[in-house]
């Protein structure tokens, strides 16, 4: 008895901190995005009426929702396999090297993972200013009129890209290095005693023996760009006109600003319908890969 018990005894606060935090919210958000419930229903419930499907008829009635959930489908087409690639460009150039610049290096591209976000949108705000922005000096130098970088809807979005792009390689770019020292060194010099090229080894070799490093980031890469926030609201809030708002970013505004609990609660068990979705798809894939 003692034996069966030890394992679920271990696992049990692990386990009860899953269900406290993980499973219960999504149960009372499905609840609540049944209901009316606004700031008044917070402090007294009785003013809170089920309405069944209506939040969920009217988001999808909601122009806002979809566009905000194109925007959202733009960032995870765009940053996705940005962030898998260079993160592991990266960690290739940063893992045939190994003195102590590089290893300071390494610790350089970790830095925007840590680095607060606030911290981030200011030094990128003033990067992207249409007036004295770095940007814009460098265009102009070489002839080119200034960008409105935020201010445009039509390039507000690749501008708040490009920093969750390049705030989202540190920590990819470790989990590489990690993978990377795992390659038996007995491959890579029998590739170099048979006459292969680096580029021919790390297409042949390596690259075949980082796939599940490889499916790893892409998996967490892809649901942490499909509850894209950070950085649209901090640089834009949004905007210019929705331009570059996601889908959480959606959900926050109708939830926080404007104390549609219901409604944003209706939101957030679509989202959470498409991220299970997507994670699911990408789990049969990886199954369907016997060596993976």
């Amino acid at each position: 008895m003692r034996a069966r018990a030890t394992p679920y005894l271990l696992v049990g606060p692990a386990s009860l901190l899953l269900v406290l935090f993980g499973v219960l919210p999504i149960v009372v958000a499905l609840v609540v995005s049944m209901t009316d419930m606004d700031a008044a229903g917070l402090g007294d419930l009785s003013r809170v009426s089920f309405i069944g499907a209506a939040n969920y008829q009217a988001l999808f009635a909601d122009p806002s929702f979809w566009q905000a959930l194109r925007n959202t489908a733009f960032y995870v087409l765009l940053g996705v396999p940005s962030v898998v690639i260079v993160s592991l460009v990266a960690a290739l150039a940063l893992n045939h090297t190994d003195n102590r610049f590089f290893r300071a290096l390494r610790s350089f591209y970790f830095l925007p993972a840590i680095t607060g976000i606030v911290a981030i949108a200011l030094v990128w705000g003033y990067l992207y200013n249409s007036q004295f922005g770095l940007f814009n000096y460098l265009l102009s130098l070489v002839g080119l009129p200034p960008v409105p970088w935020l201010s445009s809807p039509a390039v507000v979005k690749y501008s708040v890209a490009a920093v969750a792009i390049w705030r989202g390689t540190g920590l990819n770019i470790i989990i590489f290095l990690a993978a990377l020292q795992g390659v038996p060194r007995e491959y890579l010099e029998a590739a170099a005693l048979d006459g292969a090229s680096r580029l021919r080894t790390t297409w042949s070799i390596v690259l075949p023996l980082l796939r599940f490093a490889i499916f790893f980031v892409t998996v967490t890469t892809v649901i942490a760009w499909l509850q894209f926030f950070d950085e649209a609201f901090v640089l834009t809030k949004g905007g210019p006109l929705g331009a570059s708002t996601s889908v959480s970013l959606f959900l926050f505004q109708e939830g926080f600003s404007g104390a549609r609990f219901g409604y944003a609660s209706a939101g957030s068990v679509v989202l959470f319908v498409i991220i299970a979705a997507v994670t699911v798809v990408q789990l049969r894939t990886r199954r369907t890969d016997a060596d993976l």
